[in-house]
């Protein structure tokens, strides 16, 4: 979208500097009626390494981010009676992956906070939704199978498709989630992974 396109770096583990950050976009771009909470990050090793700073980092990026950031944004999008937010929730929210245990903890949480928000706030006109990615060609699903050629193997296998998603898929989805076109979906999950979910 060329030069409409902007943005702002930030931290969302930093959750005592969101009110900074989104009065700093509503001071240049005004109000927000779209919010994709969308940042992520992962570790792979078996569950009993995983120390507590590294579970409550994963948490407090998935979970605690994402809900001050909607917290924040939801307030004058409720105020207006107008507004769609969007939490990008994971495969892990649905099927045992192994090595992943904080992840897993705080993309499930994410599928509880859209059924309860949507719940609470769809009749004021903000709608709530997820979407749960397969296994998409990021660097983090890159990193994720690097060097283990069992499990990409594991995963292509029970993808019906037989591939790997690719970043568009996904944009696609929240394209349509977050516009008029979906104005009667909320609290629902779209899932994006290419049968993964109903592979065997």
């Amino acid at each position: 979208i060329g030069p409409a396109c902007q943005y702002e770096v930030f931290d969302v583990t930093k959750t005592e500097s969101v009110s900074h950050l989104v009065q700093s976009v509503r001071s240049r771009l005004g109000d927000p009626t779209i919010l994709i909470n969308n940042a992520g990050i992962n570790m792979k090793k078996p569950a009993l390494e995983f120390s507590d700073e590294e579970m409550d980092l994963i948490l407090r990026t998935h979970v605690h981010g994402a809900f001050a950031l909607t917290r924040e944004v939801a307030a004058s999008m409720l105020e207006r009676r107008k507004g769609s937010i969007l939490f990008i929730a994971s495969m892990a929210s649905y099927i045992g992956l192994s090595q992943v245990v904080p992840y897993a903890a705080g993309k499930s949480a994410v599928l509880g906070m859209v059924r309860t928000l949507a719940n609470e706030w769809s009749a004021q006109g903000v709608r709530v939704n997820a979407i749960a990615p397969g296994f998409i060609e990021t660097p983090m699903v890159q990193k994720a199978l690097q060097g283990d050629a069992d499990r990409r193997n594991r995963v292509l296998l029970r993808t019906p498709m037989g591939k790997l998603g690719e970043p568009d898929d996904i944009a696609y989805a929240a394209v349509y989630l977050c516009s008029p076109a979906a104005k009667y979906v909320t609290g629902t999950t779209l899932v994006v992974d290419g049968g993964t979910s109903i592979g065997f």
